[in-house]
């Protein structure tokens, strides 16, 4: 199969937007096969579990006929699928959601894991993926984003694809998990022998065990789903409890400093972690939004006499990804934080 189809499906199942899509080129497009292709490989309900909202199957597949009939040269040599045809009718006969109600509502995205250096031509069905139910525009609460899959988880995902003996049989514990991406792909693709997914809101905890099920992983007992508020103190908890079972190796977490009252919080749990498991390496992945929250997360590690170092992962630009698409306008920086002796 084309590399250029496949890319354009794996963009379209993480919903991508239209407008960066990597459209197939014309010479493509206007082949009857390769219509047949899109249309199972996209649309067809009876061929895909997960399929996208029917907003955002509108907003692709319109474009998408239009460039098949800019591609045709000869009407009567080619011609449009009915397939593709009778599903855009559909779409636009069916009663669908307002913008304003779309955004809200929840969504499959699916990621597809391949390593950042990886180009093979994967099977469709045989690649490497996570499916995550997302409310994609929806923050509950002042401090709350877990509905959500933001850009730093899935560039600390790129690197651990790309540095997968990190992971492999080790026991890895999540703060602030989300939607539990992160914590999927450990247990998922990276054979970690043991994975803890925490957050600090019930009813995202609720959705992450959720999307635990969607992968495959909801009855496994390697991997555990648990509310967890960052500053509390942790022994003579459920934590030094499972630690006895499942001693923590790694922490990986994303996205968690962007509310700056929460630094010393976490830092917090960082410590009682340490003081468990004084071994620990912890891995955190933030968009660099706020200079000042990422220094002060520096400096409270520093007064905690932590050890940070940068770790040297760049994100590739857009047009340059392969899987795991994420915008890269915004620094994307990973720490790598242990506590020395």
């Amino acid at each position: 199969m084309d590399p250029q189809l496949l890319l354009f499906r794996r963009q379209y199942f993480q919903l991508f937007e239209p407008d960066f899509l990597t459209w197939p080129p014309k010479q493509l497009l206007k082949d009857p096969h390769i219509q047949e292709w899109l249309y199972n490989r996209l649309f067809n309900a009876d061929e895909n579990v997960y399929l996208p909202p029917s907003r955002y199957q509108w907003r692709v597949l319109k474009p998408l006929v239009t460039r098949i009939e800019q591609a045709i040269e000869d009407p009567d040599e080619d011609e449009i699928s009915d397939q593709l045809m009778t599903h855009l009718s559909s779409l636009i006969a069916s009663e669908m959601p307002s913008e304003l109600t779309a955004v809200q509502q929840r969504s499959y995205v699916t990621f597809s894991c391949l390593p950042p250096t990886q180009n093979s031509e994967y099977i469709p069905d045989k690649e490497p993926t996570i499916t995550i139910l997302e409310r994609r525009n929806l923050i509950s609460g002042s401090t709350t984003t877990g509905y959500r899959t933001w850009e730093a988880a899935l560039h600390l995902g790129s690197y651990l694809l790309s540095n997968p003996s990190l992971i492999k049989d080790k026991n890895i514990f999540e703060p602030g998990a989300g939607t539990g991406f992160l914590s999927i792909l450990c247990a998922k693709h990276l054979e970690a022998k043991h994975v803890t997914a925490t957050d600090g809101d019930e009813s995202v905890v609720e959705a992450l065990r959720e999307n635990l099920f969607l992968n495959g992983l909801d009855d496994d007992s390697r991997v555990n789903a648990s509310v967890l508020r960052w500053g509390r103190g942790l022994r003579d908890t459920w934590v030094e409890e499972e630690l006895e079972d499942w001693p923590y190796d790694i922490v990986v977490g994303a996205d968690v400093t962007f509310d700056k009252t929460m630094i010393s919080s976490l830092v917090g749990t960082l410590r009682f972690l340490f003081d468990l498991r004084p071994s620990l390496q912890v891995l955190l992945s933030h968009a660099v939004r706020n200079a000042d929250t990422f220094d002060l997360l520096k400096a409270v590690c520093a007064r905690n006499q932590f050890e940070v170092k940068d770790v040297d992962f760049q994100a590739p630009p857009m047009r340059e990804q392969k899987a795991l698409f994420y915008a890269t306008a915004v620094p994307l920086k990973i720490l790598s934080i242990t506590r020395p002796g």
